[in-house]
């Protein structure tokens, strides 16, 4: 089976200007997603799809091809990003199996990409994401405010919940990974519309940047990782 992994870079992130090419560990964080695709074993190509050409350039620098830029109509903050996952199958021959890996997730390993390709690839799924165990629970300790300021549980539990523990338990998406089949991000609207497994990854590796200071704890992650 053809397996391609695809980097989703825009150059226009409004919560952490130039995100894409910061280095964490010496390498920019595009660089980290090519890593992983490679290390994974698993991935026949590695392809960047960017609007920004200094982007593209890091990318090609670290082995990732760009074989065509996006179009900027599809790289703003409005834009869902299951349509530049559209744009960019169809730029490409058939294939079968989509890999995407978010910038955002520079401490993964090729090990966690490996285990995601290899559940989807046992079948019974449409699509394959990433979570870790979640700091908060929506039947337990996390709350809506109405207009009047009065606070209520996101989703109130059938029965009395003392402790957490008592709670089912429950993740947080990350951008580790996300796998699928060309046919069916070109044929549906988003991930939940389809049978949908997950792959547990480790806090320590599941961290995603979206602020300065995801950066900075991934940077203290990395270096306590190197200490130890």
């Amino acid at each position: 089976m053809k397996i391609i992994g695809f980097i989703f870079a825009r150059g226009g992130s409004k919560g952490l200007p130039g995100k894409n090419i910061m280095k964490l560990g010496g390498i920019p964080l595009v660089a980290h997603a090519v890593r992983a695709a490679k290390e994974s074993g698993l991935i026949d190509r590695v392809i960047l799809s960017t609007d920004d050409e200094e982007i593209a350039e890091v990318g090609r620098e670290y082995g990732a091809e760009v074989p065509f830029m996006r179009p900027k109509e599809l790289a703003s903050d409005k834009t869902p990003e299951w349509l530049a996952w559209r744009h960019a199958i169809n730029q490409l021959d058939p294939f079968d199996i989509f890999v995407s890996l978010p910038c955002t997730s520079p401490l993964r390993s090729g090990l966690d990409v490996r285990k995601c390709i290899e559940l989807y690839r046992k079948g019974g799924c449409d699509m394959v994401v990433t979570v870790r165990e979640a700091e908060r629970h929506p039947s337990f300790n996390m709350v809506t405010l109405n207009k009047q300021g009065y606070a209520s549980l996101v989703m109130p539990p059938e029965k009395s919940v003392s402790r957490r523990q008592d709670a089912a338990e429950v993740f947080d998406m990350t951008t580790v990974a996300y796998i699928s089949s060309p046919q069916f991000i070109l044929n549906h609207d988003n991930i939940f519309q389809g049978r949908v497994k997950a792959v547990e990854i480790p806090k320590e590796r599941a961290v995603d940047i979206d602020t300065e200071f995801d950066f900075k704890f991934a940077e203290f992650l990395l270096t306590y990782k190197s200490k130890r």
